[in-house]
Order: structure tokens, then sequence, then C-alpha cells
């Protein structure tokens, strides 16, 4: 008997219907166990990372190379490219949906979220991926998030096989200090910070909750912000291959990416409140205040300066330059025969801890006025501002009869000089400011004047400094610090 099409068509319906039936009766007979032990393709449910590239120079870059290598694992990858301006040249990048680049720089014909990369993300981790990395080996992402949800670490990491794959450092910040501090580490897997180059992986909204979650160099703004949170990177051996062609391959474009490198660091660290970088060894960084920049502060209102309300103490920097100022101006005066001495603060300082007190924005000294007329800078400083061979400006005060030494024509840090004369045996002067210390004294606290150590050198102090700062201050000044203006703001919190 011949089949008709009709017929035939019926037939292999009702084949195929008998097939569906059959393994839906097999599957549901399957043990519980057996089916939650199958294999989850994350192309299934989608991808669970999003690809983030951030760290690459516009002029020299291998990131189609980087983009490629990881759609050529997952085609259905998200991918954001977030750079601050349209990157020039153009960036070789797949025109396909899930292959974004972002600019940060806010435009006129553009909404607010387009300037945001958080907008482009809508898995639940992500991946920092620096420039000459690429993706070699499938399931890298899957692992990396497994481990990240396996531990306790809020970022995991793994390196790239360049000339500088990563390596753990320790980290403190101190906001207080306007400071970090990194070092070794006592294993090498896990860490506060990385040097080097690594993808890390983190969840998103992790990452966007932090305050400059994408400044460059990524790397350094991320790890002062996750580890003055307290958060450890796990780093782990899976590393990422390097560029088949990577970035920065001339002499050239390594100068140009360090030379513009250094001043992003510069202004991220400045961005972010740190003044000084500690490293491990002890090579010291600066970034602040030199004889060619203003200081770090201004018009200081009430004796209490504006980084006091920001929880913060007189930036590294500054402390450096007044330790400079002491010292030299101390210098000048002793071989002009000039008799002085620590005054205010900077008694207390010295007396306490041997340094200027660590909120405290400039340096007091007492000196005989008498004496004036010895010292050469101070002569001239009687007519004028001078400006001497070292930079440093000797001035009138305009604030009153008194003398300022700044640190340079542009950087104000200063030390004050306070001329005092003896009157029936009581030292005193012309000019008094409203500040609790200033008063007269007996003229016997400096007959004679004693060594005390103070910034570094030895300086001249009165004798029984003691009883000269509770004459001053109040009894239990040494032992009981506080801020200069307690009413405005105290350093036990209730001001």
């Amino acid at each position: 008997m011949r089949l008709t099409r009709c017929q035939a068509a019926l037939a292999a319906a009702i084949t195929l219907n008998l097939l569906v039936l059959f393994y839906v009766s097999w599957l549901q007979h399957q043990p519980r166990h057996a089916r939650a032990r199958a294999p989850r393709r994350s192309s299934a449910a989608g991808p669970r990372v999003t690809i983030l590239v951030r760290e690459f120079e516009a002029f020299d870059n291998a990131v189609p190379e980087l983009v490629d290598s990881f759609l050529q694992q997952d085609p259905a990858q998200p991918v954001v490219v977030v750079a601050d301006a349209l990157p020039y040249p153009p960036l070789a990048l797949p025109r396909i949906p899930n292959v974004r680049l972002a600019l940060l720089q806010p435009a006129l014909d553009r909404p607010a979220a387009a300037s945001r990369p958080e907008t482009y993300v809508a898995t639940e981790f992500v991946a920092l991926v620096p420039d000459g990395a690429r993706a070699e080996a499938p399931g890298q992402l899957d692992r990396m998030v497994e481990a990240l949800r396996a531990g306790s670490a809020r970022l995991v990491a793994a390196p790239v096989a360049t000339a500088n794959p990563a390596r753990c450092l320790a980290l403190n910040v101190s906001v207080r200090e306007w400071t970090a501090r990194y070092g070794q580490v006592p294993t090498a897997s896990r860490c506060d910070a990385l040097d080097g180059d690594a993808v890390v992986l983190l969840r998103a909204r992790d990452l966007f909750n932090l305050s400059a979650p994408l400044a460059r160099p990524v790397g350094a703004g991320l790890f002062l912000q996750t580890a003055l949170r307290g958060w450890a990177v796990q780093l782990l051996d899976l590393p990422f291959a390097a560029a088949r062609q990577p970035p920065l391959a001339t002499a050239h474009a390594r100068w140009k990416a360090e030379r513009e490198g250094r001043t992003r660091r510069a202004a991220l660290l400045h961005a972010l409140g740190i003044r000084l970088v500690s490293w491990e060894g002890g090579r010291l960084e600066w970034f602040g205040c030199s004889k060619e920049t203003t200081r770090c502060f201004g018009t200081v209102v009430g004796d209490t300066p504006a980084y006091l309300y920001e929880g913060r103490w007189t930036p590294p920097c500054c402390l450096r330059a007044l330790r400079e100022t002491a010292r030299y101006v101390v210098g000048v005066l002793e071989a002009a025969g000039v008799r002085y001495w620590l005054e205010g603060g900077s008694l207390l300082g010295a007396a306490r801890h041997g340094d200027i007190i660590p909120w405290d924005y400039d340096v007091d000294l007492g000196i005989y006025l008498e004496d004036v007329g010895n010292c050469e800078q101070l002569r001239g400083a009687e007519a004028g501002s001078v400006v001497d061979e070292r930079g440093f400006v000797w001035e009138k005060a305009v604030e009153g009869d008194f003398f300022r030494v700044q640190y340079s024509e542009s950087n104000h840090l200063h030390v004050d000089l306070w001329p005092f004369y003896p009157r029936n045996g009581v030292m005193t002067k012309d000019t008094w400011l409203d500040h609790r210390q200033d008063v007269e004294f007996p003229e016997h606290f400096l007959q004679p004047l004693v060594p005390l150590p103070f910034a570094g050198f030895v300086a001249q102090a009165p004798n029984n400094y003691r009883r000269f700062l509770e004459l001053k201050f109040g009894p239990g000044v040494i032992e009981n610090p506080e801020y200069p203006n307690p009413a405005l703001l105290s350093l036990t919190g209730s001001g």
C-alpha cells in the first residue's frame, strides 16, 4: 500500500510525540541528586560576569584582541569598555549588543545614566581585565566566581602571564594620616592589595558602592578603597594568557604610558586624600606640598583647620615642610645669637612626643625683642618681605607685631616668631591674640634655657617646661591631648 504525503507526515508526528513522552517519562524516574549533578552551562542561564576593560591607553592597546578572546569563549559574554572620552584612534570593537563602549565624560546630548558604567552591567559579578590580557582556557571566569562564593575574600584575582604578573601585598590605609603603607604578607594567596597585572573579579554591587570605582590607575584606586574597608583579595592559580600582540611594544609608547600613568596616579592619590605612600623596604613617595605649590589647606578659622572637620590630621607633607622650616629658622637664629625658645603648641608637642603635634599647622618660637637686630633676616623683615637664598620668606606678620617665616613664596606653611621683653621679671610682648596660651610668664623660665628634642633636631626650651605649659594651658595638659579649640571641635568627639 502506498502512503500519501499526509499519511507520512501524520506518522512522523506520532513518532516524534512518542519519543518526547518516552524521554520525559525517563527523566522523571531519574534520582533527584543525579539530575542536580548535571553540569550547568553558563550560556543556558546567561553569563554571570560582565567584563570591564578600563586600564588601557587609547594611543596603543590590544583591547580588540582582549575582547575577541572572551567572545570566542562565549559569544554572549557581556563586555563594557570604559573610557573617559571617545578613544582616538577609534577602537575596533565588534558591533554586537553585548559589547558596549561607556564614556565617563558627560555630554550635552546624552542622559546622565550614559556616563555611569553600572548602567551597562546586568550581571551579579564583574571582572576588571587589564589591557594585554586574553582568555585562552574555557571556564576561567566561572571558576573565579565559584572561588569567590566559596571563600571569605570579597575579591578574587588571577594573574596575567605578562612580564609583570600580580603578587600579593599588605596594605594599611590611614585616612587620618593621609597615608598608605604597603608591606609583605605572610601568605602569597590572600592579601590586601596586588602589584602587577591581574584579572580581578568581585560583585558588581561591591564595585559600584565604592566612591571612585573605576578611577585610574584601576589597581591602585581599587585596592586603596577595598583595603580601607577591610576587604581581602585572594590570588588564584588560574593564570590568564598575555596578548599575542602586546600593547606598548615600542620604547616611545612605554615612555608615554609611564608619563601619563604618573600624572594619573598623582591625581588619583590627591583626590583620595593620600599624601604619603610607604612601600615595603622603606621607600617613601610624597604627594603634596612642595616649595613650588600652595599648602594643602586654606586659611585657618577659629584655630581649627578644615581637615580636622574631615576626621584628618595635618597632612604629612605639611608636617615635613614645617619640620624643615623650623630646623632652618632655628639654625639661623642660633648662628645670629638670637635667644629663642619653643612656645605654645610647639613646646607642648616637644614635651609630649618630641615632634610637632600631629594636628598642628604652624610652629611657634619665642625670641628676645632686644636680639632682633642681631639677625640680618629679621632686620630685613622690619622693612618688608625678604626671600633668602634658600627660598624661605621672612616678613612682619599682618596680624600684629611679630615675625613670620614662610616655607616659600607659594607655600605659606610657616614659623611664627614672637618677640618678648622682660618687665619687672615678667616676659611680656606688644601683640596679644585671642589664644588660650597667649599669656605673660616669669622670666625665670628662660634662665637658663634647656635643650629639648623637637621635629628631628634639638631646640631650646624653657626650664621646667611642664610648669610653663601648665601655666599657659592648665594642669595635665601634656597627658591630656585636645584640639586647639574644643568649643568648635573636640578630639574626644564632644565638640
